[in-house]
């Protein structure tokens, strides 16, 4: 396996008001290459170290190996959903359709999912993934965890420790969620339906 920091598909201010440059910087520069690093260094040598970052994750026990391997297959996720701020930003099409089937509307969605993410103890993750039976589901994820655990497909993914807002919002964690709807790119996440 050759782990790398995937490049942001956008420039480091692009995502401005909703989060910093600095914030990216700091967050995709130093965290995410952070836990890219100890991932290398960590599986080198063992039964881990030509397997994929999906199959470690799901199959590795928790452990040093598990949190460096599922912040970086977040941190990839998280980073390649973003887009320039848009107001009324919405999904359409078969993203559109899958939520209202699962939630009832978008706004169910949003207020069901801001939810689970503010109020997720601690540090961690608020997902929206497709079950084995392809529903939308919402779960809240301690510290690296991720819907492949439980077999699920993640589709969004809302990083909730405090160094992916706290210099923007310091401790309003619910007004880093609520921004986070404009910038949200609808597109890349309907790719990920199965």
């Amino acid at each position: 396996m050759k782990v790398e920091l995937p490049r942001l598909p956008y420039a480091a201010n692009a995502l401005e008001p909703v989060i910093s440059a600095q914030t990216i910087l700091l967050h995709h520069g130093k965290h995410f290459q952070n836990y890219i690093n100890t991932l290398a260094s960590l599986v080198k040598g063992t039964e881990f170290e030509n397997k994929s970052i999906e199959e470690i994750v799901q199959t590795v026990p928790d452990g040093p190996i598990f949190n460096n391997a599922g912040q970086s297959l977040n941190h990839a996720f998280y980073f390649s959903q973003f887009k320039s701020p848009v107001s009324n930003n919405v999904p359409h099409g078969k993203m559109a359709k899958a939520i209202d089937v699962a939630f009832g509307s978008f706004e169910e969605f949003k207020k069901q999912f801001s939810q689970a993410a503010a109020t997720l103890f601690g540090s961690g993750w608020a997902w929206l993934s497709q079950d084995k039976d392809g529903d939308l589901v919402i779960t809240k994820e301690s510290n690296a965890g991720n819907p492949f655990r439980r077999g699920n497909n993640p589709l969004f993914g809302l990083d909730v420790w405090e160094h992916a807002y706290y210099l923007d919002y310091q401790n309003r964690r619910a007004d880093h969620i609520a921004a986070v709807w404009e910038i949200v790119d609808w597109e890349i996440v309907e790719k990920r339906l199965k």
